[in-house]
C-alpha cells in the first residue's frame, strides 16, 4: 500500500481503499487528516464533520499546441454552454460556471458521493500570447475546446503611405 518512502500506493490513490491488515503502515497525519477509522473511510459518502465544502471547484485542463494555435480542452459536463464564463486575455485565460446538483435526492439517499457540484473556475497561464479577439470556444458532449490564435509577433505588416 505504502512504499518506503511512506507514500500511498497507486491502486489506494486509484480507489481510496485502504487494506484493514496494512493499517499500522498508514502514517499517523494519513489518520489525524482523515481524523476516522480505516474501515469507515473505504465506502463512506460522508465527509468528516470538520471537512468543509471548498468554495469553487477548480478545473482540470488540458493544453496543448499547434502551429497557429494554442488549445485548451477541459470537462464540463452537466453544465449548460450558457452558464459557462470565459474570459481571455493575451497572456490568460479564465473559465468559471456552476455545475447545479440535481434536486430531490436526500443526502441519506447517496451510497456514494463524490461528483463536485457547485461553483468551479480555472485561471491558465499561456504559454505564448495569443489574439483574444479571434478566439473560439464550442463544447461537445460535454468536452469544452477553446481554440486561441497565437500572436505572430515576426508577423510583417506593411503600411502604405497615402499622400494627403
Amino acid at each position: 500500500m505504502f512504499n518506503k518512502k511512506g507514500k500511498r500506493s497507486f491502486f489506494e490513490k486509484l480507489t481510496g481503499v485502504i487494506n484493514e491488515e496494512e493499517e499500522d503502515a498508514v502514517p499517523a497525519v494519513y489518520n489525524t487528516v482523515y481524523n476516522a477509522p480505516v474501515a469507515s473511510r473505504q465506502f463512506s459518502a460522508e465527509k468528516p464533520a470538520e471537512e468543509e465544502e471548498p468554495a469553487e471547484g477548480q478545473l482540470t485542463v488540458d493544453v496543448y499546441q499547434t502551429n497557429t494555435e494554442i488549445i485548451v480542452q477541459t470537462m464540463t459536463a452537466g453544465v449548460r454552454p450558457d452558464d459557462i464564463n470565459i474570459s481571455i486575455t493575451p497572456e490568460k485565460v479564465i473559465i468559471s460556471g456552476k455545475r447545479e446538483a440535481p434536486r430531490g435526492i436526500s443526502d441519506d439517499d447517496y451510497f456514494f458521493k463524490e461528483l463536485y457540484w457547485g461553483a468551479f473556475s480555472r485561471t491558465v497561464i499561456l504559454p505564448q500570447e495569443v489574439v483574444a479577439e479571434e478566439a473560439e470556444a464550442m463544447e461537445k458532449h460535454g468536452l469544452l475546446i477553446i481554440r486561441l490564435p497565437k500572436l505572430d509577433k515576426e508577423k510583417l505588416h506593411r503600411l502604405k503611405v497615402k499622400s494627403l
